[in-house]
């Protein structure tokens, strides 16, 4: 009996039993879903879908207890944006994860970013550089080394290796670009000259085209250090190329950066052999017992492993760690807790050796690993190198003895030679201006450009060697110095910027005011009776005598029949008076009973409107400032400047003789030209109005030369301190050096040639006094035939 009741209570509480095991198994196995959205057929998938199994295993082996499992679930994206696009979204609406893995480029991060925003779920990559553009998505988290420190120890390199300028070589790729940035505006503000740049593309790059970009570099740039910026398969062919061409050899020095490095393998043979004597920058990872294990177990499983796959560990354990520390909390929102859990807790980690902490929206590797292939030379971190090995780095870099290449010594120091065009003719000397050295036979150049590009170029130390161009066009001079790098570096002088030469050159910005402006003679001030200024004269007393002459006529024909014009010889006079003048205004009132006097009214006041039109036109267009809207196409203002530019006439002075003899009213040019010569006669001229067509005057440099952006940040140093202004004013206004004269004399003399041109006179208006003095003769003509007839009649009845 007693048995009986044990199995019975047993029976009872089994339920119970059962259901509070499996909650609690439910509790220990509680699932968190992230998502891997990779190209699981390249070896970067490849590599992180393993390094995360991996990870998760090691992680769950060593806590058991944990009541969360992190479950991984995998889409191939097959290196697509928009199939990685659909895949996230797709787990996010349909398989609830709470975190995504991904991006491995920048185009795809962006898409990936902006999807994380909206639904608030994480997005990690390991993968896509630091960017700008993706600092605004708060859900987007970054794994990436510290472009600002990595860009920092590359400048402290250089210098240490002696080095001033470098060529940059890089993937012209979006992300590849974009990734660049820091470390160009480093050499900038460190004053590391770039002496070119060259973009490779990976789809066009074959071995023939490298080899034409790298001979093309050289040609111009042998004393520099080539700064590689590209992934593995570039950079094998790169070198390959490089080594052909001996540039792998003593005396060349190649440095490759910490996302190329981090992406390229050294199984191939080939590669191995080109790397001898390349310096790179790694991500340091220190070496311990754990990372030996782990990065054994990854090459076993795929025969190859890079610095991202110690970064994917140490994600998987932190995303297991955060779920784990989020399992005792309720929210309605778990992936963005999630966020903020990862965010405001620290972890362990193989990559930093010690703790990982999230800053903004980034896991920053700030310590470097200088080295080659086969060895560390040193470390970079806290803006220095720690245990740098000196001897190590020279003979792995041969010596780094740099060749010498238009090179010249001077006063103990060394500079290279800068072979400079100049177009030669001295049209306007105060703009530049070239003389040859009878006794050395060496050109000089002075003049406003000259000095702006000197003052510009001095901070780089070069020689520079002036070279006459006396072949044609500024476009001519533009496909010139494109087309012949071997023999010219830059161009200088009055060379407008625009689109067409810019497909072959680089330019500066803009040294000069940018636009086109209108030029005419400034008006002499006729103080109380400037309105008579619009008729000479002939022309205002040939008016007046036809006004009193058409009173005249009009009260001859009409006083014998109309009463208005009838009374005292005093009132006949006024009313004489009266009526001419008042034709001016059309005021007349009184009403005319003749025919005849009709007839020679409505011509005189066909007159009198051309006489008002005439004077209200040309005192408009001489007493108001004219505004004229300009034709903005180039040809125009160019071949204006084109045509003033006579013989060995200089331009500025064929200007001035074209307004004061008559021949032009008003030039229309580039502001530069119109300065100076206000300069040259500021009481003769004015600009009447200005409108930004055009770009300004800038200096020329070969396609990709970094000396373009160099002296830019020049130009605009010397605009902000006021010093352009300066040597504007110096050269714009020295009378002496063009022999013009612009004394009280030529201004007087201008203003009279130009008003005698403007004012009307009799001998153009004549026509209209013909018609007018025709009608007049005709009125009176009849008017005595009427009188004799009247008389006859009289007569006739007298008798």
């Amino acid at each position: 009996m007693k048995n009986l009741i044990s199995l019975l209570v047993c029976f009872l509480l089994f339920p119970t039993i059962k259901s509070r095991v499996a909650d609690q198994n439910e509790e220990v196995l509680k699932e968190v879903r992230v998502g891997l959205v990779v190209d699981l057929g390249s070896t970067e998938g490849k590599i992180l879908e393993t390094s995360f199994a991996l990870a998760l295993s090691d992680f769950y082996r060593i806590n058991n207890e944990y009541r969360t499992r992190v479950s991984v679930l995998a889409r191939d994206s097959q290196g697509d944006p928009l199939l990685a696009f659909a895949a996230v979204t797709n787990l996010i609406k349909n398989a609830k994860v709470e975190a995504i893995i991904g991006a491995q480029s920048l185009q795809e991060a962006k898409l990936l970013a902006a999807v994380s925003e909206k639904a608030k779920v994480p997005v990690i990559s390991l993968l896509v550089p630091n960017s700008l553009s993706l600092n605004k998505y708060d859900h987007f988290i970054q794994t990436t080394h510290d472009p600002t420190s990595e860009a920092k120890g590359i400048t402290s390199l250089i210098h240490d290796l002696n080095q001033t300028s470098v060529v940059v070589i890089y993937e012209d790729a979006d992300d590849w670009r974009e990734s660049l940035q820091t470390l160009v505006e480093h050499f900038q503000d460190e004053r590391v000259s770039i002496e070119r740049t060259a973009s490779l593309a990976e789809s066009s790059s074959g071995e023939n085209h490298m080899m034409n970009q790298l001979r093309k570099l050289t040609k111009v740039s042998r004393g520099a250090a080539f700064v590689v910026h590209m992934s593995e398969n570039l950079v094998s062919r790169l070198l390959h190329c490089a080594e052909k061409l001996g540039l792998m050899e003593q005396g060349h020095v190649w440095i490759l950066t910490a996302r190329s490095m981090h992406h390229f393998h050294f199984t191939d043979h080939f590669a191995t052999r080109s790397m001898q004597g390349v310096i790179g920058f790694r991500s340091y990872v220190p070496v311990s017992s754990e990372i030996m294990n782990f990065t054994s177990r990854v090459i076993n499983a795929l025969m190859d492993t890079k610095r991202y796959s110690v970064w994917a560990y140490d994600v998987a354990r932190i995303l297991a760690t955060a779920a784990e520390k989020m399992s005792l909390k309720t929210s309605e929102n778990v992936s963005s807790n999630l966020l903020e859990t990862m965010r405001q807790s620290s972890y362990k980690g193989l990559s930093h050796g010690g703790d990982i902490q999230m800053v903004g929206n980034k896991f920053i590797l700030g310590t470097f690993e200088i080295g080659t292939r086969e060895r560390r030379i040193g470390l970079w971190s806290c803006d220095s190198f720690c245990g740098i090995r000196r001897d190590v780095m020279a003979s792995s870099t041969n010596d780094l003895e740099i060749p010498r290449h238009r090179f010249l010594e001077e006063n103990g120091e060394t500079k290279k030679v800068l072979r400079v065009l100049v177009p030669a003719g001295n049209k306007v000397p105060n703009l530049m201006s070239m003389r040859l050295d009878p006794e050395t036979g060496v050109y000089t150049a002075t003049g406003f450009c000259i000095e702006v590009f000197k003052t510009c170029i001095a901070p780089f130390n070069y020689q520079l060697e002036f070279i006459p161009y006396n072949n044609g066009s500024y476009n001519n001079l533009a496909y010139l110095l494109s087309t012949q790098s071997d023999k010219y570096d830059a161009a200088v002088g009055d060379i407008t910027i625009t689109s067409n030469r810019s497909l072959y050159v680089d330019f500066t910005l803009p040294f000069t005011d940018i636009g086109i402006g209108i030029l005419t003679v400034k008006k002499k001030s006729q103080g109380l009776w400037t309105f008579f200024d619009p008729f000479d004269t002939s022309l205002w007393l040939a008016s007046g005598a036809f006004f009193i002459l058409t009173g005249v006529v009009v009260w001859l024909v009409e006083r014998s029949v109309n009463p208005e014009f009838q009374g005292s010889w005093g009132q006949q006079l006024c009313i004489m008076l009266w009526f001419g003048f008042s034709t001016i205004v059309f005021a007349q009132r009184e009403k005319l009973v003749k025919m005849s006097s009709r007839f020679l009214v409505i011509v005189w006041l066909f007159v009198v409107l051309i006489l008002t039109s005439s004077y209200s036109a040309n005192l408009t267009s001489t007493k108001t400032i004219s505004r004229i809207q300009l034709n903005h196409q180039a040809v125009f203002a160019s071949t204006t400047l084109n045509n003033m530019k006579l013989g060995s006439i200089n331009a500025v002075e064929a200007y001035a003789q074209g307004l004061r003899d008559g021949t032009l009213s008003h030039i229309i040019n580039e502001i530069p030209y119109l300065s100076l010569l206000l300069g040259y006669y500021p009481d003769a001229f004015v600009m009447t109005d200005r409108e930004s067509s055009t770009n300004g005057f800038g200096f020329m440099f070969q396609r990709g030369s970094g000396l373009a952006t160099n002296v830019s940040r020049e130009i605009a140093k010397l605009r902000s301190l006021g010093t352009l202004k300066d040597m504007e004013k110096r050269w714009f206004q020295k009378l002496d050096s063009l022999n013009v004269r612009s004394n009280a004399e030529d201004v007087a003399s201008l203003n009279d040639v130009d008003e005698a041109s403007n004012r009307f006179s009799f001998r153009e208006l004549r026509g209209l006094f013909i018609i007018a003095g025709v009608a007049h003769v005709l009125v009176i003509a009849l008017h005595l035939v009427h009188m004799r007839q009247e008389l006859l009649t009289k007569l006739q009845s007298f008798y």
